[in-house]
């Protein structure tokens, strides 16, 4: 049975695939053919990386609990140096200050438990981080090849001058490139998904909800540019009055 309540990686996987293929077909030779396959190398990374990340590290969690171990033996060791039966003054302040470096150490073992305890998450939480800085940079990549994409050019507003990007695309081109811009932002933030989906963690969560916001915020712009160049197509088609 499939499970509808968290993301398959390889369902993502497979879209961006296909996404891939999609955009060959129709634009052969394109650099958005480029991305979408350096986006489909980075997805199929991310599957494994957020499967290891997710998955539980026992070498680090045996040295903490072997450290545990080394310091329960220690604090014994140092209880059964100190001779309580003893009642002079002399035996009475070495015992004091025995108890006062007992608790000393206790605190710093206390510490340094407490430390090794959240290295396994930090270290987590580190190769997340890294990994997710990497889908936010391919989102400006994929707008990038989408910002001189203008439909002004298929509505015929205004001229070109000497420095002006080519119009090569007709409007149904140019509505399937953005629209392919579109969904391969989409597909990044859900790639940028599994990592908070195997490691909830408050940063990671925080992280992968500002790819969200950056992904929605630009798909957006793209679908404004689709609507001008739908408007353009249903005014040209229209009967004159």
């Amino acid at each position: 049975m499939r499970n509808f309540r968290s993301l398959d990686a390889h369902k993502v996987i497979e879209t961006i695939d296909a996404l891939e293929r999609r955009i060959c077909e129709r634009f052969p030779g394109a650099g958005l053919v480029r991305v979408c396959g350096e986006l489909l190398t980075i997805a199929r990374e991310s599957s494994q990386r957020a499967h290891a990340i997710g998955r539980t590290n026992m070498a680090l969690r045996l040295v903490v609990f072997a450290f545990l171990l080394g310091s329960l033996w220690l604090l014994w060791l140092i209880g059964s140096l100190i001779d309580f039966t003893r009642t002079n003054a002399d035996n009475v302040y070495s015992v004091l200050q025995g108890i006062e470096a007992a608790a000393n150490l206790a605190v710093l073992m206390g510490a340094a438990l407490f430390f090794l305890f959240r290295i396994e998450e930090r270290i987590k939480r580190r190769r997340a981080l890294r990994a997710l800085h990497e889908l936010r940079s391919i989102v400006h990549v994929i707008d990038m090849h989408q910002l001189t994409k203008d439909p002004s050019g298929s509505v015929k507003v205004g001229g070109s001058t000497a420095s002006s990007p080519p119009r090569t695309l007709t409007r149904f081109e140019l509505s399937r490139y953005l629209d392919y811009c579109s969904e391969m932002l989409s597909l990044t933030a859900k790639v940028a998904v599994l990592y908070a989906q195997s490691f909830p963690d408050t940063e990671v969560t925080e992280a992968v909800s500002d790819i969200e916001r950056i992904a929605a915020g630009l798909s957006q712009k793209i679908w404004q540019k689709i609507m001008i160049v739908q408007a353009a197509g249903a005014d040209a088609t229209a009967p004159a009055r």
